[in-house]
This record gives C-alpha cells, structure tokens and sequence, in this order.
C-alpha cells in the first residue's frame, strides 16, 4: 500500500512538473531617443493561478549602472502592446513587440519628452542569466523592502 502511495504521488509531481510553464528570460539592447544605448532583461513567467503570463523586468541606460525597476501591463486585446511604467513613475514606455524586438515611444512623468524606444533581442549565456536574475531579485528587493 505505501509503495502504490509513493508511486502516486511521484506520478503525480511528474504530471504536475510538465504541465507548469518554465520561466523563460530575455535580454534586450538597444536604444532610447536614437542615441542613448539602453540594456532592457525581461523575465516572463506562467501565473499558477489563471495561467496568464506575469513580467517582471529592469533597465538601465548604459552609461549607468543603476537599474530602472519595470512594471509591466500587457494590453488584453492585443498582446504585443505593453505599458512599462519605471518604479516611482518617472517615466514609462508603450511598447509594440514583434518576434525579437520592442519599439515604441518613452514618455517623461510630466508627458513633456517623448522619445522613441528601438530594442533588439540579445543572445545570454546561462551564467548571464543567472546575473540578470539576481541582480533584478536585488533591485526589487531594494524597491519593495519594508
């Protein structure tokens, strides 16, 4: 009886481990205004609850290297348009993505600079994104601790 038990519950992991969505990562570069070169990571994960995609994403303008926390909003009638709003609302961006980029507009808090957002995917090894990784679990944490 405990074997058929045991054998149950690893059947169960088993099916339950497939059918849960990997979270994938992604590196953008690219830039802000034609002129100011940019680093965008993105992560993308299944939300266990309703199964829609969740992202958490960062940037930072590559003369600096803070990051720029990113809270995202993909828009329900069309899935390739996404509202990034940068943590504290000191800027956001309305993004179209196509296969492997992102392009669209940022725009100042104050709606007063518009500039244009040109993005390209960039290749990481697994170490590169294991560093992204953290380094974006630092930057929340940084953004969102008591």
């Amino acid at each position: 009886m405990k074997k058929a038990f045991l054998s149950f519950l690893f059947f169960l992991f088993i099916i339950i481990s497939s059918n849960a969505q990997a979270s994938k990562s992604n590196l953008y570069k690219g830039t802000i205004d034609g002129k100011i070169a940019v680093t965008f990571f993105i992560k993308t994960e299944e939300n266990p609850c309703t199964a829609d995609l969740l992202y958490t994403a960062m940037y930072r303008y590559d003369k600096s290297g803070s990051w720029i926390q990113l809270d995202i909003t993909q828009n329900t009638k069309n899935e390739n348009q996404f509202a990034l709003v940068e943590h504290g609302f000191t800027g956001l961006m309305i993004l179209k993505k196509d296969e492997t980029t992102f392009s669209g507009l940022w725009i100042s808090s104050d709606s007063k600079k518009q500039l244009k957002v040109e993005l390209k995917e960039a290749k990481m090894t697994k170490k590169e994104t294991e560093s992204y990784e953290a380094k974006m679990e630092k930057v929340n944490y940084e953004n969102n601790d008591c």
